[in-house]
Parts: structure tokens; sequence; C-alpha cells
């Protein structure tokens, strides 16, 4: 980097911090650290889900998918805005019905302290190794760009991160979030242009050209739906639970909606992240297409084809202003995850009622754990992005059979629900040594988990 990207990066990080430090003055306490005292509007909300969900595994790897394959990634974004409709109709009423501060409040009352704590967990183990894995994708960019080595990235992303997220609580992360997705959706639209101006093409040239060269195809026909991730079936229903998970039963997401005026706002911001996230993967997807066309097909190395354009080809000013684009995708995801994993801690082990000192303590000691199991995480042979999804899938399923269980008027055992969800895990994972498709992991999850549920019912009756 030249003097006038370190300056760029150095007024970002600054700038950053600063307002988190400002915005924190407005908290008076754990509600309001947690919830924004429930006055976030709907749009911020809706830029904040978008922005925590896609991250950096969006520039990262994203644009990679497309320049060694197709835009047949696009298939998940499809199912995923089904699912945040999903979403809106069968989980947001209960949960502003109720007017709790951590979702697994729903399963607590149902179910009892016991079981919402098992939920709780899950969501805790979940969110620090996915977020591990964001981390890594997050130094391998900022590596490629600056050189420094992956655990110096890690730490002043990190540090920064925990900065303004302690100060400002879920008022400053949501803001910055909007902030950061603006900011980095310009950087892939930015990347876009000047490729268009480097290869002196059009960009109706550009797509006829890529989708004479089969880089733009959407549809998957394959009929192996159940070994092929990218099958058309597949793709959809896999991307329709993933997001029906993770934007229903996982606290990170559904914390943004909470702090929402009311229901309604709540259902504008879910259903409406869903259709941005489509723009959004579209717009580094045909970024990494045109870097494909730029390069000539040349083979690179996985997740740094848009890194190693950004240091080879950009001049100064723009380079930095695409790195600040990385940073911002990178510290909206850890500030999500630091302030709903002190929440979800809070409410759901402690019973709520802590001090905001209280709170900002325990804020700070996920933000050291995520930190540190980031710097120990390494890459895999898959791209990065399905290697965050493949985690989430792992305790997707579990969680979602128990809000769906939780709808039933039928009375079942402690004992029989943490089975079901112990035997959904444990089943996902052996599923990896097979060639099921991981498209499938949450659906396979859920049936597991229902049906031990059910099996152990039955053996508890057939004792009594």
């Amino acid at each position: 980097m030249q003097t006038l990207d370190i300056l760029i990066i150095t007024a970002f990080l600054l700038g950053t911090t600063l307002f988190g430090i400002l915005q924190g003055r407005t908290n008076r306490s754990s509600g309001d650290y947690f919830l924004g005292g429930r006055s976030i509007p709907w749009i911020v909300a809706m830029f904040s889900i978008v922005a925590t969900e896609t991250s950096v595994l969006t520039f990262v790897s994203i644009p990679g998918i497309a320049y060694r394959g197709d835009w047949s990634f696009l298939q998940l974004a499809l199912g995923y805005i089904l699912g945040r409709i999903l979403v809106s109709i069968f989980l947001l009423p209960a949960y502003f019905r109720e007017g709790i501060t951590s979702i697994y409040e729903v399963i607590g009352k149902r179910f009892g302290r016991n079981i919402q704590k098992l939920a709780s967990a899950t969501f805790l183990l979940t969110r620090i190794l996915a977020d591990g894995v964001r981390f890594l994708a997050t130094a391998v960019i900022v590596q490629a760009v600056t050189g420094w080595p992956l655990s110096i990235s890690v730490l002043i992303i990190g540090i920064v991160t925990l900065t303004y997220t302690l100060a400002g609580g879920i008022k400053t992360v949501v803001w910055m979030d909007s902030i950061q997705f603006i900011l980095y959706l310009c950087g892939g639209i930015i990347t876009i242009f000047f490729i268009l101006s480097q290869l002196d093409m059009e960009l109706a040239q550009a797509v006829t050209t890529l989708g004479e060269a089969g880089k733009l195809s959407i549809i998957n026909p394959d009929t192996h739906i159940l070994t092929n991730p990218w099958a058309f079936v597949a793709a959809v229903t896999g991307g329709m639970l993933l997001s029906l998970s993770s934007h229903g039963v996982d606290h990170m997401m559904v914390q943004r909606t909470l702090g929402c005026r009311n229901l309604g706002e709540a259902r504008k911001a879910m259903i409406g992240s869903g259709f941005f996230v489509f723009i959004q993967f579209s717009v580094f997807l045909l970024a990494g297409s045109l870097i494909f066309l730029f390069e000539g097909g040349r083979e690179l190395p996985k997740d740094r084809e848009l890194a190693l354009f950004i240091v080879e080809n950009l001049p100064a000013g723009l380079k930095g202003i695409l790195l600040a684009g990385v940073l911002s995708a990178a510290m909206s995801t850890l500030s999500s995850s630091i302030n709903a994993l002190a929440s979800s801690t809070v409410t759901d082990f402690l019973g709520g009622g802590q001090t905001l000192r209280k709170s900002r303590q325990i804020s700070f000691a996920w933000a050291a754990l995520l930190i540190a199991i980031a710097l120990f995480f390494d890459e895999s042979q898959h791209a990065i992005v399905i290697l965050g999804l493949q985690i989430a899938s792992f305790t997707y399923g579990g969680l979602l059979s128990l809000f769906l269980l939780s709808k039933s008027q039928r009375e079942l055992h402690p004992s029989s629900l943490a089975a079901g969800l112990i035997a959904g895990m444990c089943g996902v994972y052996l599923l990896t040594f097979t060639p099921l498709a991981w498209t499938w992991y949450i659906s396979a999850g859920l049936a597991l988990n229902l049906a031990t549920v059910m099996i152990a019912e039955y053996v508890h009756s057939w004792r009594s």
C-alpha cells in the first residue's frame, strides 16, 4: 500500500472508533445496550442484517466462485428470500408478542430454563465457530493486500471492533453495519466500473461475452439433487431452510429485528434484507466474472482472486477504499457477534437484569474468545464461504426443531428434547462422510431431531 491508502485506512479505523465512543453516551441500561431502546429504524436494521450475514465472505469468496465457475450461487439467494418470508409469518410474531430480549426465552417459557440454556449454548457454539471462519476470510484478503501476517490482521480488526462495540452497544453496531454495508457494496461497484474501463468494454458487451462462455448460468438443471449442492432444487431448498434457521432461530440475526419499533417494521427489515442480499450477491458475482475476463481466465489461488486483483491493478487511493470496504465487512459481523453472544449470555444464563458495566465485561470476554479462535483457524479445501455455511448447518436443524416443537400443545420431557438436539448434530456430522450435499444438512438435522424426540417420548410413555 502507498501513503494515500494508509491514510484512508487509518482515517476509517479512527472514525469508526470515535463514532462508537460518542454513540455509547446514550446507553443507560443493558436494555439500551442490547436492544437500542427498541427504536431502531427498520431500514437501518435491514442493512445491518445484510451486513452481518454476508460480511467479508461475500467480498472474498463469492467473486472467486464466479471466477472459477458461474452464477449458480444465486440459487441460494432465491431460497433466502423464501426463508425470510416464512420467518416473518411464523416466528417474528411470537417474539414480539412475548417482549423478549433473547429469542431463547420463548423456549424457556415453553420447556423450562434448562432447555433454554441448552438452546442458547448451541447458538453460542455455532457463532464462535462460524465467526472464526469469517475472521479467517478477513485475514486472507488483508494479508494479500497489505502483506501483514494473518495474526496481525485479526488483532487489528478485533481491537478496533471491540472498542466501538463495547462503547456503543447494539445501536452503534446496527448504524455502523449500515454504513459499512454501503461502503463495501460501493467497493464492489467501483471494481466493476474500473475493470470495464480497463477492458474498454461496455457492460452489455462484457455480459454477452461472459454469457457465451457459460459464466453467467444461474439455474443448474442437474437432477442429482441429493449429491450436487448446486442442483436447483437442492440449492433453493437448502437456501430456504438455511435462511429460515439463521434468521429465525439464530439470535444474532433476530436481534436486529427485536430492536425495531413494532412487528410491521421488523417484517419489512427481515424480508427486505433477502432482496438486498440477492442484489449484493449479483454485484460481487459480476465483479468475479469481470476479473475472469480481465485475467484471461488464468488460474489464481482460491479465495484470493479479488485480493490479487486489488494488489496488482488498482491505483493508490482506490486500493485504500477497497480495503476499507473489506475491513467494514469484517467488522460488521464481528461487532454483531460480540453483542449477540453477550445478550444471550446475560439473558439466558444469568437471568437478565445485569448492569451496563457487567454487560460490557461479558462482551469483552466473548470478543477475546472470538479473536483467539480466529487465530487458530486454518483454511480448508473448500471455498471459505461454503465452510462458514456448513458450520451453521450442524446446529440450525436442531434449533429450528425446538422452535417448531414449542408451538405444539403436547407436553414433552426435557430429556427427549436434549436427546433430539444432540442426535441431530451428531447425525449431521456423520453425513459429512457421505455423498449427501451440504445443502440438505439442515433438513436432515431437523428430521433426525424430531424423530429422536418422538421415539424418546414413546419410550417415556411405555415406561410409565
